[in-house]
């Protein structure tokens, strides 16, 4: 059987390490030892990182919708739960987009529901 070197494949898996690390501080981007945990834990924050965005939004239209919902005369529970009532298939992203930029709109829903 032939021998079989490696030595691309090393250096290249290597420098993809290292230009991930790019504009990491200090040792960090230039070590590949310290590199490589470096890059892997950037990669879980940024993982949840992700996760929490979809967290944040929803709660930012929840605000949103709240605050809507108030100067209708109904609190967002209150909102959420008659639109569950009358069959109103409009998400949370939806209703806060309406509230905010169309705000006509979004009170002919309200009044549609109560």
């Amino acid at each position: 059987m032939s021998r079989v070197k490696r030595g691309v494949h090393h250096v290249k898996r290597r420098k993809n390490l290292l230009k991930r690390a790019k504009g990491f501080r200090g040792i960090r981007r230039v070590t590949i030892r310290m590199a490589r945990t470096a890059v892997t834990k950037a990669g879980a924050h940024a993982l949840m990182g992700r996760r929490k965005k979809k967290r944040d939004f929803r709660n930012l239209w929840t605000i949103k919708l709240n605050a809507a919902a108030r100067e209708h005369g109904l609190s967002y529970s209150q909102l959420i739960h008659k639109l569950k009532v009358k069959k109103i298939d409009l998400d949370r992203k939806v209703l806060a987009d309406l509230a905010v930029n169309h705000p006509q709109i979004f009170a002919k829903i309200v009044e549609s529901v109560k």
